[in-house]
């Protein structure tokens, strides 16, 4: 009968706890709901700094801006970590023509991060169209790509329902595909655009040189475009098409910059830290408004949203944004291994890169047993549309933790949509919606919330 009574007991105190949290919960989406500042310091950033990559002046007003705004929350402390970071300029605007004969079409294309230059005056010559890495190995061992304009023409395969993992297909010949055709002769890299859609907009990113290959200029075409140089290429006769490009991208030596970090003292168990991230730089060409400047605004709205309702967290939170996520992952890589310098004890750390579309769920990498017990509170986040549980992965800038971590994590917001704006000029404030981007804040400070309450 005493066992009896003690389990009816604890089921009495379970049962009221999680009535506590259901009601706190509410509280945190009620106020990120009909008194968040996302919104409006997504604003600021996107439309009045715009695109901030590493090294520019509008990186340097990002790190300026992100502290002061910060300051605002009145967090517990405030403060800039020092990072060296790549400092790559795209320079003049790139050109580009599909030539065959006497007729030339302008064609849409943004160099890739990362590309020298090319010759002064541009680059023509003949293309080849490429459609697989078998493809590219046996033309080139016929010789049949020296002194050529090699065109990854790799489309997007529209069968997956997860984009990220049609997106880590389609964007491998943009990382790699000038060190692997510049042994064969080729001159310059064309690459279809790592898009989910046909339009006219390219995609721009990082790509990869090695010391040991001969560098030569690449550039990503618009989806759109990528189809017409393909259709031009495949017509028989002559004269052969030819494709010419201008770009005058530079690489810089690395320059400082600096994550810039907010953080609440944990009341209980100040040494188990909490971090929630995103990353302060964004692609010249647009003005990184959902990359990753929505995820910028949803980790500071997490503090905000505790100060606000004057939520005491038993275990540290910590806001870290990053810099230098898009070409060289500095900033993640400098947090980390301060981290670990100084023996910090980080239990979990959430990442939001994927877009400030409507939440979805979160993704999980790290200590199963963990993982399990963050499972065991799905129930508290029905009510709010959060189902998916079951991704694996976390971040690029969090990954760095790993190992250092008990529990790595990204929230998954829709990202149907996200690859058609990711990494281009249509990367733009107005493709914002309110009420989704604020909906990721409070299910990010939700998350926080049980973390911080029950840690792992």
């Amino acid at each position: 009968m005493r066992k009896l009574s003690a389990i009816l007991v604890l089921f009495s105190v379970l049962q009221v706890q999680a009535q506590s949290d259901s009601a706190i919960i509410r509280s945190i989406y009620t106020q990120s709901l009909t008194a968040g500042k996302g919104y409006d310091w997504l604003e600021f950033l996107a439309t009045r700094i715009g695109g901030r990559l590493s090294g520019s002046a509008e990186a340097a007003k990002a790190v300026k801006w992100a502290e002061t705004t910060l300051n605002t929350i009145k967090p517990d402390a405030v403060y800039k970590q020092l990072c060296m970071v790549p400092y790559w300029k795209r320079g003049a605007a790139e050109k580009a023509f599909l030539i065959k004969g006497d007729k030339k079409t302008e064609v849409n294309i943004c160099a890739l991060g990362g590309s020298i230059a090319t010759p002064k005056g541009g680059l023509t010559a003949e293309v080849v169209e490429i459609n697989s890495w078998d493809e590219l190995k046996q033309l080139g061992e016929k010789n049949a790509l020296k002194n050529k304009i090699v065109f990854y023409n790799m489309p997007w395969n529209q069968t997956h329902i997860n984009t990220f993992e049609a997106y880590g297909a389609a964007v491998e010949p943009r990382w790699a595909g000038a060190f692997r055709a510049a042994p064969y002769g080729a001159v310059g890299v064309v690459v279809r655009s790592a898009a989910s859609s046909v339009d006219a907009f390219p995609h721009t990113g990082s790509m990869s040189y090695k010391d040991s290959v001969n560098k030569i200029p690449a550039c990503a075409i618009s989806t759109i475009h990528a189809d017409l140089l393909s259709q031009q290429l495949k017509l028989r006769g002559m004269p052969q098409v030819k494709f010419s490009f201008t770009q005058n991208c530079v690489q810089l030596p690395d320059t400082s910059s600096f994550n810039v970090i907010g953080e609440i003292q944990g009341s209980e168990f100040p040494d188990e830290i909490i971090v929630v991230g995103g990353h302060l730089d964004a692609w010249d060409n647009g003005q990184g408004a959902h990359d990753d400047g929505a995820g910028v605004v949803q980790c500071m709205e997490v503090l905000q949203i505790f100060k606000t309702l004057n939520i005491k967290p038993k275990r540290t939170i910590r806001c870290v944004l990053f810099m230098n996520e898009e070409n060289g992952g500095r900033g993640g890589a400098k947090y980390a291994s301060e981290a670990k310098l100084k023996n910090e004890n980080h239990i979990a750390a959430i990442e939001s890169d994927a877009g400030g579309f409507v939440p979805r769920g979160f993704s999980f990498e790290g200590d199963s047993l963990a993982i399990a017990k963050i499972r065991s509170w799905q129930n508290l986040f029905t009510p709010y549309n959060i189902y998916s549980w079951d991704g694996y992965g976390s971040g690029a800038d969090v990954g760095h933790l790993a190992g250092n971590c008990k529990v790595l994590m990204g929230l998954s917001p829709d990202s149907q949509r996200y690859f058609t704006l990711h990494h281009t000029a249509a990367d733009t404030f107005d493709k914002v919606n309110k009420r989704e981007l604020q909906l990721g804040a409070a299910t990010m400070a939700a998350m926080v919330y049980l973390l911080s309450e029950y840690g792992l």
